[in-house]
């Protein structure tokens, strides 16, 4: 019971967090995770292996798309195959059915739920993505989302790419202020929006409008002068900010009622948005059609027609951005773009502007 006097409510959510409660009316996302992790001593069991590992990351997920950023940008495609669910699903998981014959082609399994089970037999928290999947028993290794893509870059590095930029800062200093901007980040607008989206009463959405747009409005002060969110340099913290506001007109802004501003009425942001977006490994990630599938369909509580809507228009994604005048190496010293999106992990033709649909 809440401190209403009412039953608190456990909804399915599978794209992160399992399930979550609305508690007197206010989302509360679930963050028990599976934790084991994957690092070079294998202190958990499981050591980095190439060729081992699957990495499942639905494209429609922010919180998966975060690891298919970052297994890009570090050049893992090669050690970290990727499983691709389709952007719906029900109840119980997440789904192979873009796959033919509506199966994984590596783990041969039509649900993400089969690999969880075979972890822990009535695995009872939500299938969630991301998740990594050892090839060799076909069970879940770890979905705690934000270890995942820290151990991709900490504890992969023999696996990395020539040139691949340091998203996890070595400096004790530095890497601490990345910690407090990426928590609150994550508190604020990661999570944000979903308390706006989900919230249960006119009280629990304006409290959490509130917190969204203040935090908007302090990385729109941040980023004025600031070509990224830790200084000159793509960090991990940019991948975490940027799932986000690629998602927000599409997505947040109308479905999840974030709408005191469009992401492109906030002229730093966006200009900040559009210059990742532009950037070899963030934008050719994205799947718009996806993420409008994913939410518009999935969310039947919100959106109980389920229309998914046209808009809006994406040109606007490619225009100038004019943020190189902040001057800042992107990948570092000595770092380069990650190359060209290998042909079977491409977006679909049409479902990005980086893509133009086929004639």
């Amino acid at each position: 019971m809440n401190d209403a006097g009412t039953k608190d409510q456990e909804r399915p959510e599978h794209g992160r967090g399992g399930t979550y409660t609305v508690k007197g009316q206010e989302f509360v996302r679930d963050s028990r995770y599976i934790t084991t992790r994957i690092t070079r001593d294998g202190a958990d069991g499981y050591p980095v292996e190439p060729g081992r590992y699957r990495l499942i990351a639905a494209r429609a997920c922010p919180w998966a798309n975060r690891a298919i950023i970052v297994r890009r940008l570090l050049g893992l495609e090669d050690a970290i195959s990727l499983g691709l669910p389709g952007p719906t699903h029900d109840e119980r998981s997440w789904t192979f059915d873009l796959d033919p014959g509506g199966k994984d082609p590596v783990l041969g399994i039509e649900r993400l739920q089969e690999a969880y089970f075979r972890r822990e037999p009535g695995y009872p928290r939500g299938i969630t993505v991301p998740a990594i999947v050892d090839t060799r028993d076909g069970a879940v290794v770890t979905n705690d989302f934000a270890q995942i893509t820290l151990d991709l870059s900490t504890e992969w590095t023999a696996f990395h790419r020539d040139g691949a930029p340091r998203l996890v800062p070595d400096d004790p200093d530095e890497r601490a202020e990345m910690d407090s901007v990426m928590r609150r980040v994550y508190t604020e607008v990661n999570n944000g929006v979903y308390r706006c989206g989900f919230a249960g009463s006119q009280e629990a959405y304006d409290a959490a409008y509130a917190r969204l747009w203040t935090a908007l409005d302090w990385l729109e002060e941040r980023l004025a002068t600031r070509r990224y969110l830790m200084g000159d340099r793509i960090t991990e913290a940019d991948v975490r900010l940027f799932t986000t506001l690629v998602r927000f007109d599409a997505v947040y802004h109308g479905h999840f009622k974030c709408n005191r501003n469009k992401l492109s009425e906030m002229p730093v942001l966006w200009a900040y948005a559009r210059d990742l977006f532009q950037t070899p490994g963030f934008g050719d990630t994205v799947d718009f059609v996806q993420i409008k599938q994913h939410y518009y369909v999935v969310h039947t509580d919100i959106n109980p027609t389920q229309i998914v809507p046209q808009g809006p228009d994406l040109s606007g994604w490619l225009t100038e951005h004019g943020r190189d005048e902040l001057g800042g190496k992107p990948w570092g010293d000595g770092g380069t773009p990650p190359p060209p999106v290998r042909d079977d992990e491409r977006v679909a033709p049409g479902h990005n502007p980086l893509y133009p649909a086929e004639a």
